[in-house]
């Protein structure tokens, strides 16, 4: 299993690149969630987040059905392999970019569609970007 930070960040820069979503977003994001390998956290709504990226358990019927694999097996990736999380998670900002074309509320969907959980979320991420020099 990888879980060396260096393997982490080829992971996610693999991952941005497979999905063609910004690098530095997808750092953003791994900085807000603090997730990390192994790691499952429960949510107030009784799903719980996954992996680096805290992935919810909200996905995992729809990847287990693409991957053709049980929830549990599911589960056991997005937890457990970071290249899995990773590029799960750049599966998502795209599909929320696809949908609605502009990358600021692809972050923030992310995270919620909630309008001020989203504004929220995608200050955080900026955030998160500007301290370490990623977003000028």
């Amino acid at each position: 299993m990888i879980t060396s930070v260096k393997a982490l960040a080829v992971c996610l820069m693999m991952a941005a690149q497979n999905y063609d979503v910004p690098p530095e977003v997808m750092f953003g994001i791994y900085e807000v969630e603090g997730g990390r390998v192994g790691q499952v956290v429960g949510n107030t709504n009784g799903s719980y987040d996954i992996g680096p990226m805290q992935i919810n358990t909200l996905w995992v019927p729809e990847l287990a059905r693409m991957w053709n694999v049980s929830e549990y097996e599911a589960f056991e990736l997005l937890r457990d392999d970071p290249c899995v999380n990773t590029g799960v998670s750049a599966w998502i900002l795209r599909s929320h970019l696809d949908e609605t074309g502009d990358l600021a509320k692809a972050v923030g969907y992310y995270h919620s569609r909630t309008p001020h959980l989203t504004e929220a979320y995608k200050k955080r991420v900026m955030d998160a970007m500007l301290r370490v020099n990623l977003l000028r």
